[in-house]
Formats: C-alpha cells, structure tokens, sequence
C-alpha cells in the first residue's frame, strides 16, 4: 500500500503554478544513478540531479488494452482540447483498485501546453470507427473523451532501485531542500518500451 499513497501524491498535485512555487514535475531519461541521486536528463532540454530519499519508493508501468478503460474502472486521463471543442486522450492511466478516489477531479496539467488532467470513473463507454470515447465521472461532474488508437494506456506496477538504470525514462516530484538540491522521495521509472507517459 505505501507505493500506492507515495504515488497518489505525485500525480495528484494540483496547477502547473503551484508547481512553479514548490514541487516541481521532472520528466526525462536517466544519464546516470547511484544509491543517493539521479542524474536526469530532462524533457525540457535541461540536466536535472535530483537527490533520492533514504525511503524512497520506486514505481513501474505496464501497458493495459483500450479494453481496460472499462464502466466501473478508475482512471486518470491527461487531455488536449481538439478544434470541435471535445477532448482527446494525450494518455490514460487505469488507477489499480485500491487507488480507486485518487486525485479525483478536473484540473490542468503541464504535459503539453493546455493539457487538462481528469480522475474519475469510467461510466460509459463505446467505440466508433476504431475509436474510444469514455466518460469520466467525478465529484464535480464528468467529462467526455476520445480515446484514439495508438494512446499510451496504462497502470502502475511495484519496482526497485534497480531498476533505475541509465537510459530509463522516467517521471517524478522533485522538492527544493534546505541545501539547495532537489530531492525526491518517489520515481516512476519505464519498463519493457514502456515509458510513464503521464
């Protein structure tokens, strides 16, 4: 259980803005790892070192069907906004059960510029022309969207430091500490081809 609520906490922080004043998302490859820090370097072209917590949890992802964004099932779905007005998926990744509730709700994300994140429930489902289009229910109300082939969908797994191997592509929370450096205590590391797409 401690992974899950470890990584509840890195994919349910909220605004890009917020982020900016504290947390911060680190997306990118592993240059080089030891047993206190990643060397990442990262989606926005610069070189991130990132100081790894004593108690640090490692987390993996595993590829799922489109058949898995299923009525009942929890999920979280970064989107864009297509020109017609709808939502497409940029990525979905199926919440395993007992994440069920996890970051619940509608709010923006900083995966593409204007990306929205939505976590809810599956509860509806159809497929036209080769296509998905789910809709996402929470608290506050839902949200449909299309879910073309191809879309990364997929749910968390247990790792290890392991399996933080140069050339890894991964995906984590960094915080400011009092010594200047960035720390973490939580990475979502790919696996097998399949990097963390959220």
């Amino acid at each position: 259980m401690r992974v899950w609520f470890a990584l509840l906490t890195a994919l349910t922080l909220a605004s890009p803005s917020f982020a900016q004043s504290g947390p911060s998302r680190v997306r990118g490859t592993i240059e080089a790892a030891s047993e206190t820090s990643l060397t990442i370097n990262a989606r926005d072209g610069q070189r991130q070192i990132v100081a790894l917590d004593r108690d640090l949890t490692v987390s993996t992802v595993k590829r799922v069907p489109l058949s898995g964004i299923a009525p009942g099932s929890f999920i979280g779905t970064a989107t864009r906004r297509l020109p017609d007005g709808s939502l497409q998926a940029i990525e979905v990744l199926v919440f395993p059960e007992e994440m069920r509730g996890a970051g619940e709700g509608h709010r923006p994300w900083d995966l593409e510029p204007g990306s929205m994140m939505t976590n809810g429930t599956v509860t509806g489902a159809v497929e036209s022309a080769g296509e998905h289009e789910v809709t996402v229910t929470y608290k506050e109300g839902s949200q449909t969207v299309r879910v073309p082939p191809g879309t990364p969908v997929v749910t968390l797994a247990p790792a290890t430091r392991a399996d933080l191997r140069p050339g890894a592509p991964v995906f984590l929370i960094a915080m400011p500490g009092p010594d200047g450096k960035l720390h973490t205590a939580r990475v979502t590391v790919g696996s097998d081809g399949v990097a963390p797409p959220m």
